[in-house]
């Protein structure tokens, strides 16, 4: 969906409605309506990544769900498709309309039917059993099949999790989206006194009130994400954002400043920041939409993991919830920051559940069913936004009861009846403890490797587990992240793909190739190793380390591509034509002989030959300037052989400044398009030869300075990879 049905089909401002395709990511749909001062209110965190489909499958919520509610409330019809091949368009549905199509026959009319038995049957536990919260998400919806909700069959189709039908098209409300919004950051002594105030704040009608917890704010002090972002943020240990929306900076302003006096009163005053400039506000936010990758890999800190990350309660009692659910964590020794979207009664946290042995399972499995009665007691449900999945939905009939449990299965039942959509999920569930990717019998390969992995117990497999699903290397805009999914659309083609492949390759199952699976070699194939996901992952993630490890092991004992030997090599290359740099630019000039080399190199006939300096960098300067000096200047291949007067500038920047430069005695390079290519025995080489020539400079303290990035990524990632103790 998100690759071929991915467009707005109409988008009405007059109406508000947004008629969309599945595959939609939400900020296309949220710029589109922008520009007509409207929005799409439910906004999770992964925003610029998340399809609407998906929205739909689990009723999404997000920060400004508090304005305008979960997707289930925006969403105005559906087109969908059975699996049995019935496609219709459902939404709400009077009982004239209802009982006209009963009358016509049919598949339809048989669904419809069984419907109306359903309400007709269950109405009186729905409305019983049914948490009256903003933010349940568990189970199914059937609440909007009563009079009261107009029988709106589409709405019911929300937080099915595709375990019903398929949808092809939405229709979707927009809502008003405020010109101007100011975010006001209150700090209190502790999460639990901030979420207290919760019920106080709604009464001023903010559109988001989120909360963050000293944990999260010291996960993002270890992996230092952001680290400037956090001096933003007033004292305290646990912290509210609210942000309150108006149609000029002095209306929006003027609601914040009538809460901060309110709250100056108080018994437990916080302390207080009303942010002015948009940049802060923005980079505030990131704070709290880090949460996710702030909380996975935390350097000194056991490995945490989703399992329950979104349990709801009502608004009123998510302090004291937060206070028995801390209780919790405590007596079962467990670790997991609190954080989410505390104005709705929304908890988000990752724990360090031990997933890889019997007991550590068994403890998991116990701490959950408490935590679900735990819920439970402050009338809450286990799923406040991502849907019950596999994680929870086994739990359903402590929150619903049999008899409605029962209906669910009619539900599903009357939309499929072979059960063949999404089974397992829902009714007749998995169990909690079933299907763990990890689990004790995880018994992964540890292969011999290249690299050290120093940040990954120097293990492979444990860097295979890094990447945690977030998504954000499927977004299409902004940063670099991943640049072969933003053009394939395709999800082997994202990092987040490759690392599952790379996992499962290691697994055996389903893929048995090993180092030599083709499978990973094509997914790894458009990966141009550029490193954005090592700094736009939340976790992390270095797809380009991983690939020249695996195409290490993939060409042992084979031939690889005639351009490996290429590009890769390019550095002696490079040097063989600095002997003739005039006949080889000419030769790469002239027919036949350019077309002749681009077909030998595996270069694109369309692609000029690059030309070759002259005179390079080094043979001008090294003979004078390899003394000792202050700093070493860094003549990179790519510099040095064909752009000298990039270095020529540098040279003479770092002379004006008043330092003494030094340049390499011998001829160096990082090797860095050798890690392309899997050459990494050859590529260790060189760097074993930079160490050992600039070794008294490194002991010295004395600065390399590099000009060419790549360069400098190799330095600052593969050379300790390579030798971490060194």
């Amino acid at each position: 969906m998100s690759k071929y049905m991915h467009h707005i089909v109409e988008l009405d401002p007059e109406r508000r409605v947004a008629r969309v395709q599945p595959g939609l990511v939400l900020d296309d749909l949220r710029n589109a309506a922008y520009k007509h001062d409207l929005t799409f209110a439910p906004d999770p965190a992964t925003h610029n990544h998340c399809t609407l489909g998906g929205m739909i499958g689990n009723n999404s919520c997000g920060v400004h769900s508090l304005m305008g509610g979960r997707t289930l409330e925006n969403v105005e019809e559906l087109e969908i498709l059975t699996y049995d091949g019935l496609r219709m368009r459902v939404g709400a549905t009077s009982e004239a309309e209802l009982e006209r199509i009963i009358q016509q026959g049919g598949r339809r009319a048989e669904i419809y039917a069984g419907l109306k038995r359903i309400r007709d049957k269950y109405a009186e536990q729905i409305r019983r059993r049914y948490p009256n919260i903003p933010r349940r998400v568990s189970g199914y919806s059937l609440d909007q099949l009563l009079p009261e909700n107009n029988f709106h069959i589409g709405r019911a189709l929300v937080g099915t999790e595709s375990t019903c039908a398929l949808v092809l098209e939405a229709k979707l409300r927009l809502v008003h989206w405020p010109q101007v919004r100011s975010l006001l950051v209150l700090g209190y002594a502790d999460i639990f006194v901030a979420a207290d105030q919760i019920p106080e704040i709604l009464s001023h009608q903010p559109i988001a009130v989120e909360g963050i917890d000293d944990v999260l704010v010291s996960d993002i002090k270890k992996k230092k994400m952001h680290p400037e972002n956090l001096q933003l943020l007033p004292d305290g240990n646990g912290w509210l954002l609210v942000e309150f929306g108006g149609e000029s900076k002095e209306e929006a302003d003027s609601k914040a400043k009538r809460l901060m006096d309110q709250l100056r009163t108080a018994k437990l005053a916080p302390a207080m920041k009303l942010y002015d400039d948009a940049k802060q506000e923005h980079t505030v936010w990131k704070i709290r939409e880090a949460g996710l990758g702030a909380t996975a890999r935390v350097p000194g800190e056991q490995e945490t993991w989703e399992g329950w990350e979104d349990s709801a309660v009502p608004p009123e009692h998510i302090g004291n919830y937060l206070r028995e659910f801390r209780k919790l964590l405590d007596r079962y020794h467990y670790r997991g920051a609190l954080y989410g979207h505390l104005g709705q009664g929304c908890l988000h946290t990752r724990i360090n559940f031990d997933l890889f042995t019997t007991g550590g399972v068994r403890t998991f499995r116990s701490f959950v069913e408490e935590a679900a009665d735990l819920v439970l007691r402050y009338g809450g449900s286990f799923s406040g936004e991502h849907g019950d999945g596999q994680s929870r939905a086994e739990l359903l009939p402590k929150m619903f009861g049999p008899e409605l449990i029962q209906a669910f299965r009619e539900f599903k039942a009357l939309w499929d009846p072979q059960w063949r959509m999404n089974p397992g999920k829902v009714v007749a569930p998995y169990r909690i403890d079933e299907n763990l990717r990890l689990g004790p019998e995880y018994h992964h390969q540890e292969p011999r490797t290249h690299f050290k992995y120093p940040e990954d117990k120097h293990s492979f497999s444990f860097a295979m587990l890094r990447c945690v699903g977030v998504g954000e290397c499927r977004k299409e805009e902004h940063g670099t992240m991943c640049p072969s999914y933003m053009v394939t659309r395709e999800e082997m083609h994202s990092t987040r793909g490759r690392a599952r492949l790379l996992f499962e390759m290691l697994e055996g199952n389903p893929l048995t190739g090993g180092w030599k699976d083709d499978h990973v070699r094509e997914a790894l194939d458009l990966c141009f190793a550029c490193k954005a996901c090592k700094s736009e992952c939340p976790v992390n993630v270095d797809m380009a380390a991983y690939k020249a490890e695996f195409l290490s092991h993939y060409y042992e004992h084979r031939l690889r591509p005639i351009s490996a030997y290429t590009m890769g090599w390019i550095c002696w290359w490079a040097r063989t034509a600095s002997h003739a740099p005039r006949l080889f630019n000419w030769a790469g000039r002239t027919l036949p002989f350019n077309a002749i080399a681009k077909l030998v190199t595996g270069m694109s006939q369309q692609r000029k030959i690059p030309k070759f300096a002259t005179k390079t960098f080094t043979s001008v300067r090294r003979r004078q300037y390899e003394k000792p000096g202050d700093v070493v200047l860094w003549p990179d291949t790519f510099n040095n052989y064909f752009y000298p007067e990039v270095l020529h500038a540098a040279f003479n920047s770092l002379r004006r400044l008043g330092y003494q430069v030094q340049i390499p005695k011998q001829t160096l390079c990082c090797g860095r398009p050798l890690y392309d290519f899997g050459f990494l025995s050859t590529a260790k080489t060189l760097l074993l030869e930079i160490l050992d020539a600039l070794r008294d400079d490194i002991r010295a303290g004395k600065p390399v300075i590099v000009l060419e990035p790549s360069c400098a990524s190799v330095f600052r990632d593969e050379l300790v990879n390579w030798f971490p103790q060194d």
